[in-house]
């Protein structure tokens, strides 16, 4: 194997983690620009319709209501009723990656054009079940006036499934473009094509080719660059945290690839020298294909990279079922590593000597050799074999709340916690939420796909399920109601000397769950529903006997903004509390351990609803 001092190879028995797709895929690793909007100098010649500002809200009952806060930070489009233009970058692209976060006034329209050309919807969408290419986060339709009215529209691509939030909140969008392409003689050999758009953490466009413009282009002629144009004239939106990427760059290239695979995967950099080489030759690509062997083998390439741009670069390699590692000018690219591996580089213009290492062990595993690399202006581009997937990725076993849907299982949250009694509630109107029995909370709420059961019932499994639509995080889990002495006391992280006991739940006529438990030695009944429309869910939790000194909490967050009338927003504008009774009580905004919380004394009965 290669370098002795390596230790020992600790396998697992997942065949998910030689995945090619899975290793190789993902996050571009490009670093970001992020557009200045201290002031609007990245705009050509802005209209007035578009300003700066340092905070924004928008209305959850007004259509078109964008309220502002002088400053700058976030640019605000507030259209009014004529004279509105759309807004152009400087700067032109072809390839790019383009990051922001977006909020939209109640029943508001925009889009996000990409070189002027092919729209990105943006929408208020919140709550709709079934969204079309019109819809938030879809690719808008082309267009052609001389079919008959109802049909001019085609080649629209709707979301895969809606992941909008509720007007007012700040919602994230990553979106990968790639131009089309043009031969010496200006002929366009390929079409421009979105590679994915992510809305709020959900992969909601994939691969889809572009045949031309979108409708209301600036420009029906398709060229290798254009402006982002962001739309103006339609409706009230914001935009924060910019971040544009281009690749404009040529990537490295290989030659000279030459081959020797010699028998025994365990063999040591020092030892293939040694041994007589059981095929060997040149080579036109890197692949694992070379010579008889399917396992127990040791693989080496030489070659010549050639890149253009000085600057860092990232390499990663797939080495399915052994160990792998790459040189380049004696230095590592990309230390030895099992199954996969990532490395940085800092390389110079001109052609660098290369050794690439592939010594595999495990007869399981089909030999599949991967590798990437992305730089300066160079998008993560494959330098290896094309048709290198070892195992066919494992089908997705996909559980769709078509009515209301129950179902345990251990829940993964950040920060490396997991619900080890977690409930799954989800109803058809794409809205679901785990409960955690063993503190009486909701730890997490999210709309769109119900649950992905593949890590729970694959193979053998671990117990756990996953999310399968975008997700709203609820804080750590810490018990819902505790009794304090004083409005500032701490929250205690668990159930212990409270007398917590869980009781389980009882379902109504529909299906939903009352989840019960005995706390301070009175019998907590807690109750949600999916608010009409899909907007979020309804909290109603009621105590058999009051408890002097009981308090609920209702969230905690970096900051939490009292907005009036019962309506707070928590988390830098990531989801609402709405209080509609709380028996007279008055919720109390603290701060805690760097954080705020929402609380509020509890009686008899409480309701309240979080709306996302």
């Amino acid at each position: 194997m290669y370098c002795i001092k390596h230790p020992p190879i600790s396998f697992g028995g997942k065949r998910s983690l030689v995945l090619l797709l899975l290793l190789l895929g993902g996050n571009r690793l490009m670093a970001q620009n992020t557009v200045p909007l201290n002031d609007l100098s990245f705009f050509q010649e802005p209209a007035s319709n578009w300003k700066l500002a340092s905070g924004v809200q928008a209305d959850l009952d007004k259509d078109e209501v964008l309220t502002t806060k002088g400053g700058n930070g976030i640019l605000i489009n507030l259209p009014g009723k004529s004279g509105a233009k759309d807004l152009y970058s400087k700067t032109s692209y072809g390839d790019v990656d383009l990051e922001l976060d977006y909020m939209m006034a109640k029943a508001s329209n925009s889009g996000i054009y990409l070189q002027g050309r092919y729209e990105i919807q943006l929408l208020d969408s919140w709550g709709v079940v079934n969204p079309k290419s019109g819809d938030n986060a879809g690719i808008y339709e082309r267009w052609d006036d001389s079919k008959p009215d109802g049909q001019q529209g085609y080649d629209g691509h709707a979301p895969r499934q809606n992941a909008s939030r509720a007007p007012g909140l700040w919602q994230h969008i990553k979106i990968s473009f790639q131009a089309p392409r043009f031969d010496a003689q200006g002929k366009k050999i390929s079409n421009a094509k979105v590679i994915y758009v992510w809305l709020n953490g959900v992969l909601v466009q994939d691969n889809v080719e572009l045949a031309g413009p979108t409708r209301g282009a600036m420009d029906s002629k398709e060229t290798t660059a254009g402006p982002l144009r962001i739309q103006g004239d339609h409706g009230a939106v914001a935009f924060r945290n910019i971040s544009i990427t281009g690749f404009d760059k040529a990537p490295p290239i290989l030659s000279n690839l030459k081959y020797a695979v010699y028998k025994g995967g365990s063999t040591t950099e020092a030892d293939y020298k040694k041994l007589k080489a059981e095929a060997e030759g040149a080579s036109t690509i890197l692949s694992s294909n070379q010579g008889k062997l399917a396992n127990d083998f040791f693989l080496r390439y030489t070659g010549t990279i050639k890149v253009t741009e000085a600057g860092e670069y990232t390499f990663k390699l797939s080495v399915p079922g052994g160990k792998g590692a790459l040189h380049i000018g004696g230095a590592d690219a990309v230390p030895v590593a099992d199954f996969r591996g990532t490395g940085k580089i800092q390389l110079q213009p001109g052609e660098h000597p290369f050794e690439l290492f592939y010594a595999k062990t495990i007869d399981w595993a089909k030999p599949a050799l991967g590798l990437t690399v992305s730089g300066p202006g160079i998008r993560e581009y494959l330098l290896s074999d094309a048709n290198v997937s070892n195992n066919d990725p494992v089908d997705p076993i996909l559980i769709n709340a078509t009515a209301n849907t129950i179902l345990r299982s251990f829940s993964d949250l950040p920060g490396g916690i997991r619900v080890t009694h977690g409930v799954n509630v989800g109803s058809p109107d794409l809205v679901h939420y785990t409960y955690d029995m063993d503190k009486g909370m909701i730890v997490q709420l999210w709309r769109g796909g119900f649950l992905d059961a593949t890590p729970m019932w694959h193979d053998r499994g671990d117990g756990s399920s996953r999310v399968a639509g975008s997700v709203q995080y609820l804080g750590k889990p810490v018990p819902a109601i505790q009794k304090l002495a004083n409005t500032q006391a701490t929250w205690a992280a668990d159930t212990a000397g409270t007398g917590y006991r869980p009781k389980g739940y009882v379902l109504n006529t529909n299906d939903e769950p009352t989840f019960k438990y005995l706390i301070y030695g009175t019998m907590v009944n807690d109750a949600s529903t999916v608010i009409t429309g899909g907007h979020g869910i309804h909290r109603e939790v009621t105590l058999q006997n009051p408890v002097d000194g009981l308090f609920a909490q209702l969230a905690t967050g970096t900051n939490i903004e009292d907005l009036g009338n019962g309506l707070y927003t928590v988390d830098d504008k990531s989801y609402y509390i709405r209080i509609e009774d709380a028996a007279g009580a008055k919720p109390i905004l603290r701060n805690a351990g760097g954080k705020q919380e929402l609380i509020v004394p509890i009686q008899k009965k409480l309701t309240y609803s979080i709306i996302f």
